[in-house]
């Protein structure tokens, strides 16, 4: 870093900055990933079971620290506030939910699966329940919540290399899964384990600099945590302040114009869509004829060439962007009150008093999802099988919870400092005179930041800057006036997050594939050398199907993040709860709990994936259950779970095993 800063200071350019931070990084973490080769099974699945609970609690910190919590909870925070928009829970839900899952993993889960040598999770079934289909519904579900979680990791990775390289998305994340099976493609968990401690290393020091820096500039303490609740009541003032502005109040009536322009289009979708390529065409046809500019024309071909196929495109695409207007046509942008408890009011209008119980119930379902799904999450309970013995696990779980709360403390602070610096310093700049970094990251993907002088006074007004919710810890640095160098390794601390997680996310979906599943067993791979080998051939193959799921751009980082944990708890958390702590919970029992819980989950999602909804006309929130989102779906299928497995351990109870005959005795006074 210090190398750096002097070579910027110096007159380095700014493009070689990003890829220097992106190559050297990711040298360290090959470096390590080379000298932890191993082809041994107990080094390559559980590191040897000898990493003390120091080292161990700071990996599983940097494999806990995912995109999502470097990346986006921040910008969650930022966007919702701390108890969301009624329908969407708040960032403060992860904070508390994350958190309270790490003690419910040192208190119920992590030691009693330690005590029993395991390899993987889906071990823990077999060994507890027998026969084979618990052993599979396992390894099937890791796969599952695993490959969903992975798929986010590697589009946070495709986002920060393309941002530091300045090369397309797809491109970056070809980049980053590169530096993904450097780390874990040799060495599995022995290497992984000594990554993650290199990566904690740097993620910290990249999410600490810039709160710390923000916070010296607006508070005179770098003690983010402790200071910026001051900053909070100036974000009420100024929240007030914007919404009674003449000129904030100019631009929502242009988003409500526009919004039901776009309405009135959805009416006769054919006609419309018909009359927009006529007019589009005209348009070309006049520009041609006036010999304007070749970037005119060329401008208004673009727009006609970006105009819907058909009508059915036409009326997604119109019906989508009239429900965005619409939302920023609220104040704020359709953003909260940052500091309100719950949205709504128990005692307003009806609609009021539903949002108010909408918004507690998603806090809460939230909360519940997030804990038992951590308390659930395979790659993340295999790490505790790497510790020595079970007092190690209990004390590696510890260390765990210190090195995350450091993060977590402060990315409340990070999200009310960067709001405060946008509200009070960036509205009511001139567009002219607006940072760079805005465009910059605008080139990267237009749904990060959007910035549209809506009201056309050349003044930029809050409700004009859209920011996406994965980009406000990746400019923070450039927000707060930082040297570029504080950029790139900013960039650098989210790259490693994702690298760290998505290693042990691939790692755990490839021993599914081969140490659960039995891959290759009839094929002759009997050795354990074999194994290892097939272990790693599995990981390559996962890890391109999941750079091209990414590809796609499915959904935003922690919205996946959070549907995976509501598999993990649906399909895991009964099932281990219950086979730990009730000794009657039985094979046929644990199957139909598992299945049970993990379809009641699976179908409260899919039925309200928005646009199966408007495939099938259906009215878009008629398929919530008391309004809560597909993402806490788990809160459904954990109880459901629970349920299954209590009634079918009682319906079907296993068999008591027959003693083994023993020898008569040879004593003639068998009392004495």
């Amino acid at each position: 870093m210090g190398t750096m800063g002097w070579a910027e200071h110096q007159g380095l350019s700014r493009n070689l900055i990003g890829p220097i931070f992106l190559f050297s990084t990711v040298m360290i973490y090959a470096f390590i990933g080379v000298a932890g080769r191993t082809s041994n099974a107990e080094e390559y699945y559980v590191a040897g079971r000898r990493i003390p609970a120091f080292y161990n609690g700071m990996a599983t910190a940097a494999d806990w620290m995912s995109a999502a919590s470097f990346i986006s909870l921040s910008g969650a925070l930022y966007l919702q506030g701390f108890s969301g928009s009624g329908d969407q829970a708040g960032g403060l839900a992860y904070v508390m939910g994350w958190t309270g899952g790490f003690c419910l993993v040192a208190l119920l889960i992590a030691p009693h699966l330690r005590s029993m040598n395991l390899y993987t999770l889906p071990d823990f079934f077999s060994q507890r329940y027998g026969g084979r289909w618990p052993r599979l519904l396992a390894a099937w579900s890791a796969i599952l919540c695993s490959f969903t979680y992975v798929v986010a990791q590697i589009y946070g990775v495709g986002l920060i290399a393309s941002r530091l390289t300045g090369v397309q998305f797809e491109i970056g994340i070809l980049l980053g899964l590169g530096g993904i099976l450097l780390c874990s493609f040799l060495g599995g968990m022995r290497a992984i384990t000594w990554t993650q401690v290199a990566q904690y290393i740097i993620l910290m020091m990249a999410f600490l600099i810039p709160v710390s820096w923000l916070a010296y500039k607006q508070l005179g303490t770098p003690l983010a945590p402790l200071a910026y609740g001051t900053q909070l009541t100036k974000i009420a003032e100024l929240e007030q302040k914007l919404i009674a502005d003449p000129a904030e109040l100019a631009v929502r009536n242009e988003y409500l114009r526009r919004a039901d322009a776009l309405r009135s289009k959805l009416e006769n979708v054919e006609a419309s869509l018909q009359n927009e390529r006529y007019v589009l065409e005209q348009h070309v046809r006049d520009l041609k004829l006036q010999n304007a500019e070749f970037s005119v024309i060329t401008k208004a071909r673009r727009d006609l060439q970006a105009l819907p196929k058909n009508a059915a495109e036409a009326k997604e695409v119109w019906q989508k962007a009239m429900l965005d207007n619409y939302e920023r046509s609220k104040p704020l942008g359709g953003m909260p009150l940052h500091g309100k408890a719950f949205q709504g009011e128990p005692d307003g209008t009806p609609q009021e008093q539903e949002l108010f119980q909408h918004s507690r119930i998603n806090f809460v379902a939230l909360i519940f999802c997030l804990m038992a799904g951590t308390a659930g999450l395979p790659h993340l309970l295999t790490r505790f099988y790497t510790v020595p013995n079970e007092a190690e696990a209990r004390l590696s779980v510890a260390w765990s919870l210190f090195f995350i709360v450091i993060l977590y403390l402060s990315a409340p602070a990070l999200a009310v400092l960067v709001k405060f610096e946008v509200m009070n310093n960036l509205v009511g700049s001139s567009f002219s005179e607006l940072p760079h970094w805005l465009a910059q990251w605008a080139r990267v993907d237009s749904a990060l930041v959007e910035v549209t002088d809506v009201n056309l006074d050349g003044i930029l007004q809050f409700g004009e800057l859209k920011l996406g919710a994965d980009m406000i810890m990746l400019a923070s640095p450039e927000l707060a006036g930082l040297p570029y160098v504080i950029s790139g390794l900013v960039a650098a601390g989210g790259f490693a997050a994702a690298l760290s997680t998505a290693d042990g996310l691939l790692l755990t979906i490839s021993n599914a594939f081969v140490h659960d599943m039995r891959l290759g067993m009839k094929n002759g791979v009997e050795s354990q050398d074999g194994r290892v080998i097939l272990s790693k051939f599995a990981l390559l193959a996962v890890a391109m199907c999941a750079a091209l799921v990414a590809a796609w751009k499915p959904a935003q980082i922690l919205a996946l993040v959070s549907a995976s944990f509501s598999l993990a708890a649906s399909a895991f958390f009964p099932g281990m709860v219950m086979g730990i702590f009730w000794k009657r919970a039985s094979r046929k029992g644990v199957v139909l709990g598992m299945l049970l819980g993990l379809i009641t989950t699976l179908l409260y999602m899919t039925l309200n994936v928005p646009t199966l909804r408007a495939a099938f006309h259906w009215p878009a929130d008629s398929g919530l259950f008391l309004g809560i989102q597909p993402i806490s779906a788990g809160i459904l299928g954990v109880p459901v779970g629970f349920l299954a497995i209590l009634l079918g351990s009682w319906a079907w109870p296993d068999r008591p095993l027959t003693p083994e005959p023993q020898a008569p005795s040879q004593n003639p006074y068998p009392g004495l």
